[in-house]
């Protein structure tokens, strides 16, 4: 059987089954890996915990339809090569009278344990799923379901203070009859007693769930951002406070713009995850709610990951993956990181080290559009990279890669949407991302691609020029193309280009 190289053979794809309060949902995962790609993923909105709260039991319907999904999920998991799946289960199910039977049950219809999840447990791997999403996270994470709200305070992978209140949405609704008015008396005696939260001021918070992720979602169509992307997706407290505040007043969301990015099956607990995290705000003043696509899921396979895995940076991991995938040579995209080294030494640009990180990135994908027509290159590297599952950077560290790899292939050209991504980035940062493109640029003139090459050549700084130093094995590269392009990245940088052969470069190569 012929398999297709859009996939990392080397490993086996990981399942795990997520049996929460509102959704019961299937994904496989690649392979267990830094930077985890779903091969596929699918939910049910069953509905588990809604009868919890006031009849703790899980409501017959409800469990039919999880049985009838299940079913489903096991036969998906075995076409998909991924083995026995990992299941976890949540605040309904270990909060309901005929859980055992239920767990039974599911383990007869899956072939696979069940793992039951205390409250401290689901909140740690809430905050593990942090860590594998984001670049040294700091701050308070939070994790809504349909019955309990997770919170764990996190820096870098030291956990403190997991604590759950019974806040789901489902929950929250069940409690208080539907009335918002008596949810946000619930809410506030909860978050009264948990004096911890304090601790967050002036930190991030992490937005984790269906119902918060569903929050931004709308947050982005009301103030037409343009790039559709939550993970990562950061707010301003203030801003986000009210906005909640207004989604709080309302169980029929009016007034909201495009309701369609909310399945009409969610929209029922919107206010009340609303009010949840307009009050969480209040009591914690974090510097900015961001966003999480991670949770639960992505912490677990984050745990089982070999601790040598764990160390990697998730942003180069995913990185190099997608080079060895897309790219012609993922060794010359290495390469090509080393190569610019040169371009951010004194006297050049300074480079922080985050900014070195975004670099590299941006170099080890710079190619990963070459199967395009050449007059769409940068088009698509531009949306392809823009909208990729990355992991380990912020919305404007995303925009950079993108427009340092569409640059790449444009020069410093525009569209409608790189136009409206360059709105969103300081000038500074727009520069850089020019920078790195055209010296990627100039290096394809000498190298087409293939690794290999770049070592025979040289670049640096002499008072104010550019020089670009080639060994004589690859003096016949230079030309009228190469020497224009060398010309753009020196205005760039305030310089003269100057093209020079030097001897000791073949010899270093000899030796």
């Amino acid at each position: 059987m012929m398999r297709a190289r859009s996939r990392l053979d080397d490993r086996p794809p990981v399942a795990v089954i997520d049996i929460g309060s509102n959704s019961v949902r299937l994904v496989v995962y690649e392979g267990p890996t830094r930077s985890p790609t779903p091969l596929f993923n699918e939910k049910v909105l069953c509905g588990l915990g809604r009868a919890v709260a006031h009849a703790g039991r899980l409501d017959g319907e409800s469990v039919e339809k999880t049985f009838e999904a299940l079913r489903r999920f096991r036969l998906l998991t075995e076409e998909l090569g991924a083995g026995k799946p990992w299941i976890i289960a949540t605040a309904a199910v270990r909060d309901a009278r005929n859980c055992d039977a239920f767990v039974a049950e599911v383990e007869a219809i899956t072939g696979a344990r069940v793992m039951l999840l205390s409250g401290e447990r689901e909140a740690e791997l809430a905050a593990a799923g942090i860590v594998a999403g984001f670049h040294q996270p700091d701050g308070i994470a939070g994790d809504l379901g349909g019955g309990s709200l997770e919170l764990i305070d996190l820096s870098g992978e030291t956990l403190r203070n997991a604590t759950t209140l019974g806040l789901g949405g489902l929950n929250l609704i069940e409690r208080a009859g539907g009335d918002l008015g008596r949810a946000a008396k619930i809410v506030d005696e909860s978050l009264a007693r948990t004096d911890w939260l304090k601790a967050g001021a002036g930190r991030l918070f992490y937005a984790v769930g269906g119902t918060w992720r569903n929050i931004a979602k709308l947050h982005i169509a009301e103030t037409h951002y343009p790039l559709h992307v939550t993970h990562g997706y950061s707010v301003a407290p203030a801003e986000m406070q009210l906005f909640c505040e207004r989604l709080a007043k309302s169980r029929k969301l009016q007034g909201v713009a495009d309701l369609r990015a909310v399945s009409a099956a969610r929209r029922e607990v919107i206010p009340f995850g609303a009010l949840v995290l307009s009050r969480l705000i209040a009591a914690i003043r974090p510097k900015a709610v961001v966003c999480s696509i991670f949770g639960i899921r992505e912490g677990l396979i984050h745990q089982i990951l070999p601790v040598e895995e764990r160390r990697r940076d998730p942003l180069l991991a995913f990185c190099e993956e997608y080079a060895l995938l897309r790219s012609r040579s993922p060794t010359h995209a290495r390469e090509l990181g080393t190569w610019t080294d040169a371009l951010f030494q004194p006297p050049g640009p300074p480079e922080s080290e985050d900014e070195r990180r975004l670099r590299y990135a941006a170099c080890t994908i710079s190619d990963i559009s070459w199967r395009a027509h050449q007059d769409y290159r940068g088009e698509q590297s531009l949306n392809v990279i823009a909208h990729a599952s990355l992991t380990g950077i912020d919305h404007g560290g995303r925009i950079f890669l993108a427009l340092a790899v569409y640059f790449r292939h444009t020069g410093g050209q525009k569209n409608a949407f790189s136009s409206r991504l360059m709105q969103l980035l300081p000038k500074g940062a727009v520069k850089r991302a020019k920078i790195i493109g055209a010296a990627v640029r100039t290096a394809h003139m000498i190298s087409a691609g293939m690794h290999g090459v770049m070592d025979r050549t040289r670049l640096h700084y002499e008072k104010d020029r550019l020089v670009l130093e080639l060994a004589p094995s690859i003096a016949a590269l230079d030309g009228e193309r190469l020497r224009k392009r060398l010309g753009v990245l020196a205005e760039l940088l305030d310089r003269k280009p100057i093209v020079r052969i030097a001897g000791d470069l073949d010899r270093a190569e000899r030796s």
